[in-house]
């Protein structure tokens, strides 16, 4: 069943949808089914996440800043308009160089 806020065949503009805010990141679905979901993500510069194993196969696109993405211990910078695949079960960590909005695609396998 699709879990959801929106309507389907409403525009919405997708970095209006989360702002950079408070302490911790923001999190915000924007729909999840069984087989996955797209969620923004929102840090402020110098925010992070912890080392965790990918719930999914993920596509990590940032919208707006840039962020250092650590996957397998590599790390990359993934700036505004660029994105990465990451395979379900990896490890990665993730900070914000700058204020940054991230848009994750998850795909159940």
């Amino acid at each position: 069943m699709l879990q959801t806020e929106y309507k389907f065949g409403e525009l919405h503009s997708l970095a209006d949808q989360i702002q950079v805010a408070g302490d911790h990141p923001q999190f915000r679905r924007i729909f999840e089914n069984a087989n996955g979901g797209v969620v923004l993500l929102a840090l402020k510069a110098g925010q992070k996440l912890d080392e965790h194993l990918a719930p999914a196969q993920l596509m990590v696109n940032v919208i707006e800043g840039s962020i250092e993405f650590t996957m397998l211990d590599k790390p990359h910078t993934i700036t505004a308009g660029e994105f990465m695949l990451v395979g379900e079960g990896v490890p990665h960590r993730v900070l914000a160089n700058a204020d940054s909005k991230v848009m994750l695609v998850k795909v159940k396998s």
